[in-house]
């Protein structure tokens, strides 16, 4: 018999390759590539008598995957109506974003129902949690503390507690006993993922289990982790800011792009249920350089802000600073203003902005950021009772965006009067807001001009 091969691995990306290398060549790693246990022999054919017979999908009864809210309305939006028994959550985001605080909060949600949860953090102590807990009003009788980093323990805690909710804190601190590799690495991470995915699936306990990212933003781990749990959340949020995003990035017992809306306070972790407002500056008058746009984060339609301000230089190389939006969207809009609206910005440093700290990347804003450089130029301000929904094409065309209707409806319930949307839009709008379609940059210059000869009270 041919003597099996042995195989080796990479530690940081789980990636395996035939033969040593120095440099893994899937994720880049240096010194990363481990020999491991040689491949097993290919499985035989032979046919093994199920456990269970296969039925029919009509004889399947889908109330055993029901969700159960947890009783936070945006976590819940998120997840699809709530947390599904049996399912495992993967909650991943930066050091210091609210991860623990925003559980803590969901744990006492649970208990307050009557149900029982189990909070397992691996790095901290009970007592750190517990005085966290005081600070943000979520101690409840029905919680229940456990320190622990080994893996056979904290299964130990589940069969003695029987909770109905359990949370890990996080999956790379925990050891499998009898698993090769270090703490927190690829073989250690897979084994206990899959050990509390097998608990979750055949005790009908929901797990979520806390994630850490990279530095690029992605979910630390082997990419297998991923595809192991049923639902895996980004938990997002700008240090200078106390707005916080739950965004769901797969879900298999909703939708996968989902957004759940949260502000970090020192009591704890609060959601928001309307956020457009944080993202609105109101001005007592209006003022140039400024004007509102609807855009799609998921499924949500949030009200924003651009502002842009335009400042002559005698530097032969005027500054350009962006924040909050797509620089290279920002550079085009410069570039198709110069060319199209005769808007010469090359002696001028150029400053854009989102207000609220709002993150705004998708091509629908380039209308609004196109009409903040012309008011910045000529000095005139768009009323602020005006939203700009579009793309804007390098020949200065102005294209369609999806649920144009969704975002008109979403300006409509904020109060605004007047939206200026593209001309290709096939879409049922709402009523009683003026609705003003145009198909190119000029269209919408006069658009804006015609507004202000109207009254502001104009009939719709």
């Amino acid at each position: 018999m041919a003597k099996a091969k042995a195989v080796f691995r990479c530690t940081a990306c789980g990636h395996q390759v035939s033969k040593w290398v120095g440099r893994c060549p899937e994720c880049g790693e240096w010194g990363s590539i481990e020999e491991g246990a040689p491949a097993a022999a290919a499985a035989g054919t032979t046919s093994v008598v199920p456990r269970s017979p296969a039925r029919r999908i009509t004889e399947v009864d889908a109330g055993t995957s029901s969700a159960t809210p947890i009783g936070i309305a945006e976590f819940d939006r998120v997840l699809g109506r709530g947390i599904v028994p049996g399912s495992v959550v993967l909650l991943a985001g930066e050091p210091g974003v609210g991860k623990s605080t925003l559980l803590l909060e969901t744990v006492k949600q649970w208990a307050a129902q009557g149900r029982t949860a189990l909070y397992v953090t691996g790095e901290e102590s009970a007592g750190q949690v517990r005085l966290r807990a005081e600070r943000t009003g979520a101690v409840h009788q029905n919680v229940f503390l456990a320190a622990e980093t080994d893996l056979a323990t904290v299964l130990g805690h589940v069969d003695e507690v029987r909770p109905s909710l359990l949370i890990v804190d996080s999956v790379q601190t925990l050891v499998a006993t009898g698993v090769d590799g270090v703490t927190g690495g690829v073989t250690q991470i897979r084994a206990v993922t899959t050990a509390l995915v097998s608990l979750a699936k055949t005790s009908g306990v929901a797990v979520i289990l806390v994630g850490h990212v990279t530095k690029d933003g992605n979910v630390a781990g082997p990419r297998s982790l991923e595809h192991l749990v049923d639902v895996v959340l980004a938990f997002e949020g700008d240090r200078h800011s106390s707005l916080r995003m739950v965004r769901g990035i797969k879900n298999r017992f909703g939708p996968s792009d989902e957004v759940g809306c949260f502000e970090q306070r020192s009591d704890g972790i609060h959601e928001v249920s309307d956020p457009s407002g944080i993202f609105v500056h109101e001005h007592p008058t209006d003022v140039a350089g400024s004007v509102a746009l609807v855009a799609m984060d998921g499924r949500r339609a949030m009200v924003g802000q651009i502002q842009a301000l335009l400042n002559k230089s005698e530097m032969p190389s005027p500054r350009r600073a962006v924040s909050g939006l797509d620089g290279a969207r920002v550079a085009m809009m410069l570039a198709v203003a110069e060319k199209h609206a005769k808007i010469s910005t090359g002696k001028h440093e150029v400053y854009a902005s989102t207000v609220g700290g709002m993150k705004v990347t998708e091509p629908a804003a380039d209308l609004a950021i196109f009409l903040a450089i012309g008011s910045s130029a000529s000095d005139r301000p768009v009323a602020s009772t005006t939203v700009a929904i579009g793309e804007v094409g390098l020949a200065g065309e102005i294209r369609r965006v999806s649920s144009t209707a969704r975002r008109v409806a979403e300006a409509k319930r904020l109060g605004f009067r007047h939206a200026i949307i593209p001309a290709g839009t096939d879409e049922e709008l709402p009523t009683g807001i003026r609705i003003t379609k145009v198909s190119n940059l000029a269209d919408a210059v006069d658009a804006l001009e015609r507004r202000r000869l109207q009254p502001v009270d104009a009939p719709f």
